[in-house]
């Protein structure tokens, strides 16, 4: 055994001990360089930042990881940086089922990159779309593939001085020195900050965010007011770039800005905006048309391709409905429906054919159809701003809702309840609702509700002037006060209090203005004693003003309603004490000139004869500096008072001090139950086109005539076949209404064979009146009209009507001109070939017209699309969409073929097809749909916006017809647009076609901004309402 020195080990442990250290970190440094070389790294995770503040994770518990399989744990980078979810949704629900991963379109490769990218980044703007959260940015149906704006920035740190905006900003980031780095997002509104761990946009994860309300903003330069602003420390190297991605949206309120500052990890240092020498660009675009969308990158930021999750819509007409899909099922063979009902002639009275029309008068011409069952088309979502459907006054609305529609339940001992109400409807009655009689009078001080008065039941009816008698004659007798009238109560059901007998009626003094107040809780008369008076006691005011015509009476402030006696509040000071109540008539007269005038103001030109008007007016009415005019009246009153009087009263109520409770605070009955009878306001309207409601649906069919019509159809049907077949269900009628001839009817049934296959009857019937018989309007049917035949019971008879079925395999072109909209053609190419493979219906053709379109190349675009047919035309100059949509037509050669004038900006429900086909009839119908306009930041998703119900842009009609009427107007509206739809309707209507108009589930017109559309100069002044953009 060797000699250990161990002595001298004893005497060196110090430094063998420091060698040994020295040895392990030289050896750790020898690991740490090797890993860096493979990308890798080792790093202690910090918990604790700068100022001991805790570094949190900027989004939720459970992440996702958009990071390739190949990459571990260890990664230099935060690898487990966790990724905030969507805008309003659940982080768990991103990938629904936790780990499990929908089939996101990431881009994994980059393209190349050059050395001369350095010093910018890309930036795409989205303009005109409302909202300030990131998630209103990624609602947009554009986002992020087809912008309104590519171009380039310097900085991070952008600021247009704009509204209504978002922007995408990416490209890659250089770092400045090796080490570890903390970045920070200040924006005004919300802002995303997304982070690569490496150069791909597929690894992006989130690490700074400001707000995702839309609430949420920062001053420029402040990087540190929400937690969630600053990232974790990150550790970056020169050698490799980061792709980054920055997400901002601004709405129409403050300074918009958005900027992105770093610092290194280390006390003490300030963030700083990220310049020109640390970026560079993705990838340069501007050679790139705006249809090439192959380089613009999708990563977990913009999430493109994954299906949409399916969220509860406020939107019942989103709502799975039988209509939407109907048009799958087999339809019966018209051919086996010919003999079920005897053929007649169909010509309607409301047909305006050779009738001479104004120019736009043929509005007015446009009748509504009736719809059954219920297609959900009223917009009742949008119901809370706009309560156009119920026919009411919106002032009234927001001052009474809509309690005059419930009746109050009387309980036990709740006499006072019901008193109050007949109070308040007696208070906010309009002057027509009150009797004026000339010929009588009595002063209206005299017109106290007593407690001698028994409790009435119903209003009063004034009975005609009869000489003067005993008060227990029995007759009553009309007084010059206003008094109810014979008619139905507006408000409440209330009652008026009963006229006095002239028994009682002193001599009237003209001209005099006398003020009462009844005093609470004391009768108004010892000779009429009664167990209980009618009305409780009520401060109020009554007037007699100058001479006046007709008095408008306002209805004042409700005031409190107390459970016990009314007194004056503390507020009122001139009022006069009970112990005054009952004062001289010289003495009211004081009170007047006290008080001012609470009537309205009197026109100098009104008739000379005074008339009454009686006024409840509330304790904090009638208080001194809260009445106009009050010197005017004190002025013609100041012989007649007693100003001692004044003086005497102020000084009693002095020397009683404050009055305690004199108001008391409303009691709340929670016991408190009403009756009410179902409503229907359905009942209210009528097939005239409705331009004032523009929330409105279709007009709703009442359940038992569509019964009756379904009823009596399926009666023939089955004697004609036998019983052949059974009725599932009524999918869908229409019904257009002729009050002197009968009525059309479009009946959609489900029916079942005997041998158990399911088909559709889509058929029109005629529901003839008795009696009504006519002929052909042109004189050409095919065979003569037969007698109508009568029924026993004398009802109606279907029958049907000649030359008016439609084709289920005729084709229908949509008629589309276009220039300078990239992402709308885009769009409406995609939505389109959705359309056909959805349907798997071949028999439609797009016809585009290009007006010289230099941001994309349409006709590539459209050889590209998976469409079943399409038209490609080119025209040179300005947009003109009346030339556009005629080139289109003139390029159709089948005159037996549907044309539908047609917009860019429309998202189609998948039976347009059907609906445009059902609708048209070559001759007779043709078809103007009405669009819901979506809103600014709205989506067909979550549809807020209104029925465009002034506009026919949108028009389908049989090429031969639209030739016979003659075409657009080319040379009216050569520079312009708006008003070449309602001049079109107009001539159809001349040539005698009708023109069906219903609202159709689904069909949304796309909100969009008219600011530089289609690079065209100028318009004229267009007229308003129309549907052609």
């Amino acid at each position: 055994m060797p000699w250990l020195p161990v002595k001298k080990l004893r005497k060196q442990v110090k430094l063998l001990l420091l060698l040994l250290l020295l040895s392990c970190a030289a050896w750790l440094t020898y690991l740490h360089l090797g890993l860096v070389r493979q990308g890798r790294g080792l790093r202690q995770r910090l918990g604790d930042g700068r100022d001991g503040e805790k570094l949190t994770s900027v989004t939720d518990g459970r992440g996702v990881h958009a990071v390739p399989s190949t990459q571990r744990a260890e990664d230099s980078s935060e690898s487990r940086e966790e990724e905030q979810a969507p805008e309003g949704r659940d982080p768990n629900m991103l990938f629904p089922g936790g780990a499990r991963r929908l089939p996101l379109n990431f881009t994994h490769q980059t393209p190349p990159w050059r050395e001369e990218y350095k010093g910018q980044v890309n930036l795409h703007v989205f303009e005109d779309w409302c909202g300030g959260a990131v998630g209103h940015l990624r609602r947009n149906l554009h986002f992020p593939l087809f912008p309104h704006t590519r171009t380039t920035v310097k900085k991070l740190a952008v600021s247009p001085k704009w509204k209504n905006y978002g922007l995408r900003i990416f490209g890659f980031i250089h770092p400045a020195r090796d080490g570890d780095v903390q970045f920070s997002v200040a924006s005004d509104d919300n802002s995303e900050f997304w982070l690569s761990l490496d150069e791909s946009p597929a690894a992006a994860q989130l690490v700074a965010f400001v707000g995702k309300t839309g609430s949420e903003w920062t001053a420029p330069g402040e990087f540190t007011k929400f937690s969630s602003q600053v990232s974790k420390p990150r550790r970056l190297m020169t050698s490799r770039r980061y792709y980054f991605e920055l997400l901002h949206k601004q709405d129409d309120r403050g300074s918009d800005h958005v900027e992105v500052g770093w610092r290194a990890f280390l006390p003490g240092l300030k963030f700083e905006v990220i310049g020109s020498a640390h970026i560079s660009l993705y990838t340069d675009e501007t050679a790139l048309k705006m249809d090439h969308v192959a380089h613009v990158p999708q990563s977990p930021a913009s999430h493109v391709g994954g299906p949409p999750l399916q969220e509860e819509t406020s939107a019942d007409m989103l709502r799975p409905d039988p209509r939407d899909t109907f048009f799958l099922t087999p339809r019966v063979e018209p051919s086996s429906l010919e003999d079920v009902l005897e053929p007649c002639a169909y010509a309607p009275t409301y047909v305006v054919k050779d009738f001479p029309i104004a120019r736009y008068q043929g509005l007015q011409f446009v009748y509504l159809s009736f719809v059954y069952p219920n297609d959900y088309t009223r917009l009742t979502h949008m119901e809370t701003d706009n309560k156009c459907f119920y026919r009411e006054s919106p002032l009234y609305l927001e001052r009474f809702g809509f309690y005059k529609y419930m009746k109050m339940d009387k309980e036990e001992g709740d006499g006072d309840e019901e008193e109050e109400v007949q109070r308040r409807a007696f208070l906010f009655l309009s002057p027509d609702d009150f009797l004026d009689d000339e010929d009588e009078g009595e002063p209206l001080d005299r017109l106290e509700p007593t407690e001698a008065a028994p409790p009435r039941s119903s209003p009063p009816v004034p009975a005609p002037p009869t000489p003067p008698g005993p008060r227990d004659d029995g007759t009553a007798r009309r007084s010059r006060a206003l008094s109810w009238a014979a008619r139905p109560l507006p408000l409440f059901l209330g009652r008026a209090p009963p006229p006095r007998p002239a028994a009682e009626q002193p001599p009237r003094t003209p001209g005099k203005v006398y003020v009462t107040r009844v005093r609470p809780g004391q009768r108004a008369s010892p000779r009429a004693p009664a167990p209980r008076a009618p009305w409780p006691p009520f401060p109020g005011v009554f007037l007699r003003p100058r001479p006046l015509p007709r008095v408008q009476l306002r209805a004042p402030p409700r005031p409190p309603r107390p459970h016990g006696r009314r007194t004056g509040g503390p507020q009122v000071t001139k009022l006069r004490p009970p112990a005054r109540a009952q004062a001289t008539p010289g003495g009211r007269e004081s009170q007047a000139r006290t008080l001012g005038p609470a009537a309205p103001t009197v026109d100098s030109n009104s008739s000379s004869e005074a008339r009454p008007v009686t006024s409840f007016l509330s304790l904090s009415q009638v208080s001194g500096p809260q009445l106009p005019g009050e010197g005017e009246e004190e002025e013609e009153g100041e012989d007649d008072g007693a100003p001692g009087d004044e003086a005497a009263s102020e000084d009693s109520e002095e020397a009683a001090g404050p009055a305690l409770g004199r108001w008391h605070e409303d009691a709340i009955d929670w016991q408190r139950t009403f009756s009410v009878g179902a409503v229907d306001f359905e009942l209210l309207r009528s097939d005239w086109n409705d331009l004032r409601c523009n929330v409105s649906g279709n007009l709703q069919l009442p359940e038992a005539e569509a019964v009756d019509v379904v009823a009596q159809y399926m009666e023939r049907l089955n004697a004609r076949h036998g019983g052949h077949f059974a009725l599932l269900r009524i999918v869908n009628v229409e019904k257009r209404r002729d009050s002197a001839r009968g009525s059309r009817f479009l009946l959609e049934l489900e029916l079942q064979e005997r041998g158990g296959r399911r088909l559709r009857l889509s058929e029109y019937v005629f529901l003839r009146l008795p009696g009504a018989r006519v002929g052909d309007a042109d004189g050409e049917s095919p065979e003569p009209a037969p007698a109508a035949s009568v029924r026993p019971d004398g009802r109606p008879e279907l029958c049907r009507p000649l030359r008016l079925a439609w084709r289920q395999d005729v084709m229908v072109h949509f008629i589309v001109p276009v220039k300078n909209q990239a992402r709308w053609v885009a769009q409406f190419l995609a939505d389109m070939a959705a359309l056909h493979a959805r349907t798997g219906d071949s028999r439609f053709s797009v016809v585009l017209v290009d007006f010289e379109s230099e941001d994309m190349d349409v006709e590539r675009a459209l050889r590209a699309a998976r469409l079943p047919r399409y038209l490609y035309l080119r025209r040179t100059g300005n947009f003109e969409r009346s030339a556009g949509l005629q080139a289109g037509v003139d390029a159709v050669e089948d005159a037996s073929s549907i044309v539908f004038l047609c917009d860019l900006h429309i998202h189609f429900p998948p039976n347009i097809l059907d609906a445009i086909r059902k609708h048209c009839v070559e001759g007779r119908l043709a078809f103007a749909p009405v669009v819901m306009r979506l809103g600014c930041g709205s989506s067909p998703r979550d549809p807020h916006g209104y029925w465009e119900v002034n506009g026919f842009g949108l028009f389908g009609i049989y090429k031969s017809d639209f030739d016979r009427v003659g075409g657009m107007n080319t040379e009216e509206f050569r520079d312009q647009w708006g008003g070449e739809d309602w001049e079109l309707l107009d001539r159809v209507l001349q040539a005698g076609l009708e023109v069906e108009r219903l609202r159709l589930r689904n069909f949304f017109h796309h909100y969009h901004s008219k600011r530089g559309m289609w690079s065209a100069r100028s318009r004229k002044a267009s007229h308003p309402g129309v549907g052609a953009s």
